[in-house]
């Protein structure tokens, strides 16, 4: 059986039960095909969900140790499955890997071809990695959630970090005057990012700088999420992907809750965004896969602006 170099973890938890070892290279079934990675980017919080370790989202299903981690992927095509058309092996192509599957902090991984799509040619691989699953979430939150048009006022809470930083992008790009909350230290870099008006969540209550606010978009939760019910016109909508709105405060305004979806279609829309020049992936570092379990736990104790990779080749 071919091997590879990959990140595992044979048990659940956290960093500290991941490894670098070497492992059996996976066969693309029918419809899927096998990526010879690049790059990989991570997400916060990844190692605690039910999807990551099990086979389905709710944690109900069969543990499927040893995993690999990583869903956000970059590469290029090295082998077809059985009935797989529209892709060709040697193409560049960048996707969101479906969450009960194994992920992309590997040398190769399997992945079903219909939620790939073809990387622009002036995106590197690091950058497409870092694009697809915050990418996604911004876009899918925006348009198919928020139902955003040009010309509306849009709120993004934590417009530094992996998600928001897309989410300001995404908003401004589709022709929205866009407010974010950040650090004072992350002010600029909130701004350069597209945001008009940036409220420092720390010295500032947010509700007293903005009003009228047609979607907020939510990637923090807690008091923030309650508090964003203050500022939406009747009609608005609060978007948040890291809890359901509780919606008894809504009067005339909508709450939803969504988890991001892999989606061809879409990562073709953030494409033409990256060609346009209205999105940027912003990366706060890229790693080594050799050292990914360091990465996942400096994901969860320092700050950072965009998202963290791992290069894999």
């Amino acid at each position: 059986m071919d091997t590879m170099h990959a990140v595992r973890g044979h048990q659940r938890g956290g960093p500290d039960q991941l490894v670098y070892e070497v492992a059996p290279r996976p066969v693309p079934g029918p419809g899927e095909v096998l990526v010879a990675v690049r790059s990989a980017s991570i997400t916060s919080g990844e190692l605690g969900w039910d999807a990551t370790w099990t086979d389905s989202f709710d944690g109900s299903g069969s543990p499927r140790v040893p995993i690999v981690p990583a869903k956000e992927v970059s590469g290029q095509v090295a082998q077809l499955g059985p009935a797989v058309t529209g892709l060709s092996v040697g193409d560049d192509v960048f996707g969101l890997i479906p969450f009960t599957r194994d992920g992309a902090a590997a040398e190769f991984t399997a992945v079903p071809a219909d939620v790939l799509a073809v990387k622009p040619a002036e995106l590197d691989h690091d950058g497409a990695a870092a694009l697809t699953l915050a990418g996604l979430t911004a876009w899918q939150g925006l348009v198919h959630h928020g139902g955003l048009t040009a010309g509306q006022r849009v709120l993004v809470h934590g417009g530094a970090g992996g998600v928001g930083s897309f989410a300001v992008q995404v908003a401004a790009a589709l022709g929205a005057s866009v407010t974010a909350t950040a650090s004072a230290a992350d002010a600029e870099f909130v701004r350069a990012l597209g945001a008009e008006h940036v409220v420092d969540y720390a010295g500032e209550r947010f509700e007293d700088q903005v009003k009228g606010i047609d979607l907020v978009f939510d990637t923090v939760g807690g008091d923030s999420q309650t508090r964003s019910w203050q500022v939406l016109r009747p009609g608005g909508v609060l978007v948040s992907i890291v809890a359901p709105p509780d919606t008894s405060r809504a009067g005339g305004t909508r709450g939803a809750f969504f988890v991001v979806e892999p989606n061809r279609t879409d990562l073709t829309e953030l494409a033409r965004l990256f060609e346009t020049g209205t999105l940027t992936p912003r990366i706060d570092r890229v790693v080594p896969l050799k050292d990914a379990a360091r990465a996942y736990a400096a994901l969860e104790a320092e700050h950072r602006r965009g998202k963290v990779v791992l290069r894999v080749s």
